[in-house]
């Protein structure tokens, strides 16, 4: 899987891996290959997650400093 996809992406591909193991899949390595992309689409999401709320606290810190300063 690329793993450059953005979350969006990801996103989707995680739902389309998911769609076909519930429409059912006939071949065992088929659902074994559809877990392990599965996996790696779920991976990227909570990655890209990660470097999002980071993003989110620091730019609240950077806010609430602001504030406080402004306060004085």
């Amino acid at each position: 899987m690329d793993k450059n996809l953005n979350f969006e992406q990801a996103i989707k591909r995680l739902e389309e891996i998911v769609g076909k193991l519930e429409n059912g899949v006939d071949e065992l390595e088929e659902v074994v290959t559809l877990f392990e992309a599965g996996s790696e689409a779920a991976k990227i999401c909570s990655e890209k997650l990660i470097v999002i709320e980071n993003k989110i606290d620091i730019i609240t810190k950077k806010v609430e400093e602001q504030n406080s300063i402004n306060e004085v």
